[in-house]
């Protein structure tokens, strides 16, 4: 009987799924609109309907042993999504306890960062490592923190909001209700937004003026600055700087091995590393200057968000044989 696991990877405009194995093989990859459901009951059925036809497709003997879903708010204990900013539909979500029910399998759920960092310790390259943190650069900014070998999920299932903690508290409105949260500066929102001040403060010619906010994207931006626009480059030295700093910071807490960026953002390559690692060496600690990794993630494809959230149940199925053994 091969074991199986469905990932899930709630996002604020398309959720993604997959069925997975042990060995991170994805059987079936699909997705679905989140946007187009206006009650959070329509989009579970909807959700729920593409899973069970992917299960029907799956070879003979095999079974899916368990649901993982990564989604922002998600909070861990509860398995529920408290009042995520980036979906329409508001309150407490008690999303794990209707996949049990509908599926009759355990579904365990955290923010996406979290179910990144899990996917990064049994797919990736944190193979072999307890203490490492992984920040996701996509529309927004999360992080997952592992210490001793497991996930950091706080007295209340939610910690390593590490996309809100402060840069600036008078600075850029955040769609959490604060000021100047980090994600505002860092992020693919982020660094348009600083791109946007930088044409208004710079005078020099730019290949990105005339580009709509709405039409603007990190790849036009990447584009640029290989091609040597000069805002483009502002924009990412502007981005990693703050990023930098923020990393700085965060090692005291953790004294991580490594720390693993992923996400769209990412692919900027060196644009983004290379002034991230610079001002994270600068503002370190003297104590660990020179002994933090800052690493791609070795999941940055299309499946990656699948494969995090499928290692939740591999994870959680784990500790269980642990805890009866």
């Amino acid at each position: 009987m091969k074991d199986l696991t469905i990932g899930i990877d709630i996002g604020g405009t398309n959720t993604k799924f997959g069925i997975v194995d042990r060995e991170g093989v994805v059987y079936h990859q699909g997705n679905i609109p989140t946007t187009v459901y206006e009650k959070f009951e329509d989009y579970f059925d909807g959700m729920a309907d593409a899973c069970r036809k992917a299960i029907q497709d799956l070879p003979a003997g095999s079974r899916v042993v368990g649901i993982g879903v990564g989604a922002a708010n998600g909070n861990y204990y509860k398995g529920t999504i408290e009042r995520a900013t980036n979906l329409k539909w508001k309150g407490v979500l008690p999303l794990a306890e209707m996949f049990r029910q509908e599926f009759g399998v355990p579904c365990v759920l955290t923010n996406d960062a979290n179910a990144a960092a899990v996917g990064e310790m049994i797919y990736g390259n944190a193979k072999g490592m307890k203490d490492f943190i992984v920040i996701t650069l996509g529309t927004g900014l999360g992080s997952g923190f592992v210490c001793a070998g497991a996930l950091l999920n706080g007295h209340h299932g939610i910690a390593g909001e590490l996309g809100h903690t402060s840069v600036n508290p008078a600075g850029r409105y955040c769609n959490c209700g604060k000021r100047g949260c980090l994600e505002t500066y860092v992020s693919a929102t982020g660094i348009k937004r600083t791109v946007y001040k930088l044409l208004a403060d710079h005078l020099e010619p730019s290949e990105l003026r005339g580009i709509s906010f709405d039409n603007l994207n990190t790849k036009m931006i990447t584009e640029a600055a290989q091609r040597g626009d000069i805002v483009a480059l502002h924009a990412f030295e502007y981005t990693g700087r703050i990023l930098g700093m923020k990393l700085a910071e965060t090692v005291v807490h953790t004294d991580p091995e490594a720390i693993f960026l992923f996400g769209g953002l990412t692919l900027a390559g060196e644009f983004i590393f290379r002034p991230t690692i610079k001002h994270m060496e600068e503002n370190l600690m003297p104590l660990f200057r020179g002994k933090v990794k800052v690493l791609p993630s070795a999941l940055s494809n299309q499946a990656a968000p699948i494969l995090g959230a499928s290692s939740l149940v591999w994870d959680h199925l784990e500790k269980q044989q642990t805890v009866i053994s």
